[in-house]
């Protein structure tokens, strides 16, 4: 695990510049924000996420977050059909700011090309000089 500035970042995920994390469990993968990512949006009062079932393409909206400080989508990092999402989250978008990498999961996705999307997305090689840079850029906008 890197844990920058109070900020942890597991060594067993992939991270996108948008500070989505996706983990995989099985044939399918997990995603959700980094704790950096929600700190930077504030405190999570409403989230909503497409249904179950639909397609997406990688890079596509998946839903949308709203903050007291920011409203913007939750982007997928990988391509393939929503397969889960975490309904917790209708009744309590806390759980993104209290427990990011565990009950605050946003969606399980069945990947159609997971290896070439993963290899679009930071993994634990690099990832103490990834965090850096991206406290960097992200602290100086």
């Amino acid at each position: 695990m890197v844990t920058y500035e109070g900020f942890d970042f597991p060594d067993d995920l992939y991270y996108t510049e948008d500070q989505i994390w996706v983990k995989k469990e099985g044939g399918k993968v997990k995603i959700g924000f980094t704790t950096f990512g929600m700190d930077l949006a504030g405190k999570i009062k409403f989230v909503r996420l497409r249904p179950a079932g639909k397609a997406i393409a990688a890079g596509r909206s998946i839903g949308t977050l709203e903050s007291g400080k920011w409203t913007g989508p939750v982007k997928a990092p990988v391509g393939g059909t929503i397969t889960e999402i975490n309904e917790a989250l209708k009744d309590n978008p806390g759980l993104l700011n209290d427990d990011p990498y565990g009950a605050g999961w946003v969606a399980v996705l069945e990947p159609d090309n997971l290896d070439a999307d993963l290899a679009n997305l930071q993994g634990a090689a690099g990832l103490d000089a990834w965090v850096k840079k991206e406290f960097a850029e992200k602290k100086a906008a």
